[in-house]
């Protein structure tokens, strides 16, 4: 898969009382993006998402965050994908990682759902499709399967929370890179940097 990026995601809960929370680490990253390159936010109904634009190293890329829950983030996406007519390759979704440490992040190139209820949906309303790429944002796991609802619904610690500000910081770095489809380069620059 070598496609260029022309929509980043960023998957969480609505509203100010899920804001910064652990299962909102996507949509902390796309605000950041979107804050480092100027890009500002308007509520578009029809997609079920606030949507902005931004130009990155001189290529135009559509900021998504949905404002639907997390298990009905493809009632954004796909909308918005079948609009501007960007196929699920060119898309990257931005989640919370139960498998991963804080301050851990990485790149994947298509895969299942891994039981994260956002991409289930986003697979389901992309048509099945999996080939979207994911930046797979580290959260930790609470160590018992019955507190990882409250767990992810939670803010960290503020320790915590500084190591995934630190690899959303990192994660920006490789973007333009993602954007042209230097995936192998993008990789490689984050995964040695975190």
């Amino acid at each position: 898969m070598d496609s260029r990026v022309r929509l980043i995601v960023g998957l969480g809960n609505p509203g100010p009382g899920y804001a910064h929370t652990r299962h909102n680490a996507g949509t902390d990253f796309v605000h950041a993006l979107a804050e480092r390159h100027g890009a500002t936010f308007k509520l578009e109904k029809k997609f079920n998402a606030e949507v902005a634009t931004a130009i990155i190293d001189g290529h135009k890329v559509y900021l998504l965050i949905p404002t639907t829950f997390m298990n009905h983030s493809g009632r954004a996406i796909a909308p918005l994908a079948k609009f501007y007519n960007i196929a699920a390759p060119e898309i990257l979704v931005a989640h919370d990682e139960l498998d991963l440490a804080p301050g851990d992040i990485r790149l994947k190139l298509g895969g299942g759902h891994g039981g994260h209820n956002g991409l289930r949906d986003t697979i389901q309303h992309l048509g099945n499709q999996r080939d979207f790429a994911r930046l797979r944002i580290g959260i930790g796991h609470p160590g018992n399967a019955d507190d990882v609802v409250d767990y992810v619904l939670r803010k960290g610690p503020p320790d915590e929370r500084e190591h995934i500000e630190n690899t959303i910081d990192a994660a920006i770095k490789i973007i333009p890179d993602v954007l042209i489809g230097e995936w192998n380069r993008a990789m490689k620059t984050l995964h040695t940097q975190t």
